[in-house]
């Protein structure tokens, strides 16, 4: 452990900030506070964070004193460092556990680490003494988020209405999550695997494909790297008619994004639903948005708020960086999709590998080729469960009721059914 420590010091050295603070991710628990202070110190005065440097500071002259270990934990959770922020928190509670603040900041820091269930056992310790708003929503969601829905229930029948309306949101995003569960417990098992019914639990949305390789290697449905190609896009739009025909909706329109991506993606759509193509406009009711990947698009929060009978859709999503909007049905789920227009890598007939150059054709000629390639699924490595058809029809039939309806939130974590993953 000291060399993985000192690594982090090292990487700053070779003024490596972000490969220092990869280090202290897997190091920061067992770190000495006033060390960990000190090495978070030089990482934010090299990035420039003041405010960071000012709590590191105050933490490294005085690693026992909780208001300092407070002060750094709280500015760590806002620079997006919470797994800095989880070890001096846990002191400070260590030293003081009925301090309300520290206990509430260490609960937030547990929950953007997706630490779900630390979280819960975290504030169940003081259930009865604790705020409704937010220590009781904190309870629920992070509760939903660890699969244990039976005390998520619990205390939502205790969490009353939010008396501040910058509460509503998020009260409205946990009542849905609850009652989608009883409709997804209605469709499958709804347990460490169902990868399908826990998606639409968190997202609202319905995946329409599950990847056919490491299932039981830690992949669990999702694909960590990939190299999209245009059959899949074309297997995914055969899915999404399967999903819209299951759920009974009966779009008019396809609505374009501007992106090129998106605006092929969506040409693509046309085709295959047999339906007419049209510029995207937010309130335009009726229509499918195919959206190639949220990341590309521009005006993200004009997808939140949803149009009668609008349903969008995500061809590539990326659940460890979840987008701002849940798509109604998404194609797959990945960290890293390359897509089959950008740059490309392959094997020479010799064994080399050689870069491909992008296809920078006209979307139009990118989407006939997505129109006339071979749907056919990838079996994948025969040691994943199948997933046939009839999986995301059958689903969709089950979960109609619940299913596009309501804000489109955003959903951080990726729940109960966990991945392996790239750090």
């Amino acid at each position: 452990m000291g060399t993985e420590r000192a690594s982090a010091s090292e990487r700053l050295d070779a003024g490596d900030v972000a490969g220092a603070m990869r280090a202290l991710r897997f190091t920061a628990d067992e770190m000495p506070i006033g060390e960990l202070a000190r090495v978070t110190g030089r990482a934010a005065e090299m990035m420039g964070f003041d405010d960071l440097v000012t709590a590191s500071s105050a933490l490294a002259a005085d690693p026992d004193r909780p208001q300092a270990l407070y002060d750094f934990g709280y500015v760590c959770v806002e620079r997006g460092a919470a797994y800095v922020a989880i070890p001096a928190l846990s002191a400070g509670l260590r030293t003081l556990p009925d301090t309300v603040p520290i206990r509430t900041e260490l609960a937030v820091a547990l929950e953007r680490e997706r630490r779900h269930g630390e979280a819960v056992r975290l504030l169940e310790e003081r259930a009865g003494t604790l705020s409704p708003w937010p220590h009781g929503y904190l309870l629920v969601y992070n509760a939903i988020m660890a699969g244990d829905l039976a005390t998520a229930r619990r205390h939502a029948d205790r969490l009353p209405p939010p008396e501040d309306d910058q509460w509503a949101a998020a009260h409205d995003k946990v009542l849905r999550m609850l009652t989608r569960a009883v409709a997804a417990e209605a469709a499958g098992p709804l347990d460490g695997r169902d990868l399908r019914g826990w998606h639409f639990v968190l997202t609202g949305g319905i995946l329409a494909t599950l990847s056919p390789y490491g299932f039981d290697q830690g992949m669990t449905g999702r694909y960590a790297y990939t190299q999209d190609d245009y059959g899949r896009c074309r297997h995914g739009l055969e899915r999404l008619r399967l999903i819209l025909a299951s759920a009974g909706s009966r779009p008019a329109t396809v609505s374009l994004l501007p992106d090129r991506s998106s605006h092929v993606l969506g040409l693509a759509a046309a085709g295959v639903l047999g339906l007419p193509a049209v510029p995207f406009v937010p309130e335009r009711p009726d229509t499918v948005v195919a959206a190639y990947d949220h990341g590309e698009v521009d005006d993200v929060p004009a997808l939140r708020e949803r149009a009668p009978g609008q349903v969008l859709y995500e061809h590539a999503t990326c659940w460890t960086t979840p987008p701002e909007v849940s798509a109604d049905v998404s194609a797959y789920l990945h960290q890293v999709s390359e897509p089959p227009w950008g740059e490309t890598m392959r094997h020479t007939p010799d064994g080399a590998v050689e870069r491909m150059p992008a296809d920078d054709r006209p979307a139009e000629k990118a989407a006939a080729e997505i129109n006339a390639a071979d749907a056919e699924f990838d079996p994948g490595d025969g040691a994943t469960p199948a997933d046939p058809d009839a999986a995301p029809a059958e689903f969709a039939t089950a979960v109609a009721r619940e299913w596009s309806t309501g804000v489109r939130h955003h959903v951080a974590s990726s729940g109960p059914v966990t991945s392996n993953h790239f750090a």
